[in-house]
């Protein structure tokens, strides 16, 4: 094999084999190709879709590039991706209701990145929990608790981290084929039985519109399910925050009161048991989907979710009595006001992306790599799409580190909202169902 070879294909727009992709994606990972030719291979792809069999040879390549965990459990490992939002927590309440339903969850999560919040910067807001975890930890803790919320090591999928970030630079970041390599090589190396993906559309999700999501709903699925791993994906809302808060310590209090039944977020409980039940019935926990959801909303309902949730953040770092003094932990924003919209009206649309730029410039989400955050700031009791809105009714409510912020953050929710005199119906959360 050679990286010149394998350029001068993609050049001519012809299909390099899956053998030569997984040369491809294998030296990637040990240095044998350069960046200008990695940059040269992203490019090509963006160009020239790769077929089903060389997307998944690259797949696997990538995710064989550093360590693949294998499990010896009583049960199956499974686990969740996002395609990234706003609002989205659905990993909090998820990993622990799978778990208490006998499946096994080595949850391995990211941090957000511009407007899309990131599961483990939600966790950190949690006083003690740490994302980093010895293999050997995250084998104990997913054994005796059932599941673990952790970052990659080093070591998983390094040619991914090579490619994103020659991706980054090289604008090549959009292709459907190098966003399905980047998303698998990273969940498959946790050595997973079965995958549900929710990939997002709309305003506040990289796929805006329902051809982009729905190709890559399919490409997602195809190529895990080509690599040996079942898969499924929803294809879900994005067009509005998932829930009514975004930022860390606040979307975990919506978490909370969800867990433990004190205020339950309808949206919220309704993808949890969504992406539940298509895991359940995947790893044949549940018989079909519909007994899937039926056996997550029961472990909820219980508490047993719960009180795995609880026992997950003790035993990574968090305090014991976290779900029955969850309010003494989290951070508390100094500043909160409403928002009141400039006129009255009924709310037609949202800028998701801009509400979580909103959240950015509060000081809760970060540009680059490295930022820190406060996991105080953000928002709560954001409104929907088809809610009347007034002076005496606000859009939503800021938390924010100083009076300056607020105004700041305040004056970015109002452009973010689209008033009408007329009514709008509020979208469906869940679009379409997209299997192998």
């Amino acid at each position: 094999m050679e990286a010149k070879r394998i350029l001068a294909t993609l050049r001519l727009g012809l299909q390099p084999s899956p053998e030569e992709m997984a040369w491809f994606g294998a030296a990637i990972g040990s240095g044998e190709v350069t960046d200008a030719q990695a940059g040269a291979f992203a490019m090509g792809v963006c160009r020239d879709p790769l077929g089903e069999e060389a997307r998944v040879a690259l797949t696997l390549a990538m995710r064989d590039s550093g360590k693949v965990l294998g499990w010896d459990l009583p049960g199956p490992a499974v686990d969740k991706h996002s395609t990234g939002g706003v609002g989205d927590c659905v990993s909090l309440p998820l990993a622990p209701a799978l778990a208490a339903c006998g499946a096994y969850v080595p949850m391995i999560s990211g941090r957000g990145l511009g407007h899309t919040g990131g599961t483990l910067d939600k966790l950190e807001a949690i006083p003690g929990y740490t994302a980093e975890h010895s293999e050997e930890h995250l084998r104990e803790v997913v054994g005796s608790v059932g599941c673990a919320i952790v970052g990659a090591s080093g070591n998983i999928a390094p040619a991914d981290k090579r490619l994103y970030a020659i991706r980054d630079v090289t604008g090549t970041v959009e292709s459907i084929d190098l966003i399905t390599a980047s998303i698998l090589s990273k969940k498959l190396a946790a050595g997973l039985d079965a995958l549900v993906l929710d990939v997002k559309m709309g305003s506040g999700a990289f796929m805006k519109d329902m051809v982009e999501a729905r190709a890559l709903a399919h490409s997602l699925v195809d190529t895990a399910e080509g690599t040996g791993c079942r898969a499924s994906a929803l294809i879900t809302e994005m067009g509005q925050p998932l829930i009514e808060t975004a930022g860390n310590a606040l979307e975990v209090a919506d978490s909370m009161k969800t867990l433990t039944g004190e205020a339950v977020s309808a949206p919220l409980w309704e993808l949890t048991v969504a992406l539940g039940g298509e895991l359940l019935a995947l790893c044949d926990i549940a018989g079909d989907a519909e007994d899937g959801r039926g056996r997550i909303e029961t472990v909820l309902r219980s508490g047993e979710a719960a009180e795995t949730f609880e026992r997950m953040i003790y035993a990574l770092g968090g305090p014991a009595d976290f779900v029955g003094s969850w309010r003494r932990h989290l951070a508390v924003a100094p500043v909160v006001r409403d928002i009141f919209p400039e006129t009255p009206g009924i709310v037609a649309a949202v800028d998701t992306e801009a509400v979580g730029m909103g959240v950015v410039l509060l000081g809760g989400g970060r540009l680059k790599e490295g930022d820190k955050l406060d996991p105080s700031v953000g928002f709560d009791r954001l409104v929907g799409i088809g809610t009347e809105v007034s002076e005496k009714q606000p859009l939503a409510q800021v938390h924010a580190a100083s009076e300056a912020a607020a105004e700041a953050a305040a004056q970015a929710i109002r452009a973010a909202y689209t008033i009408s005199e007329e009514g709008a119906a509020a979208p469906d959360l869940v679009h379409e169902r997209i299997t192998a």
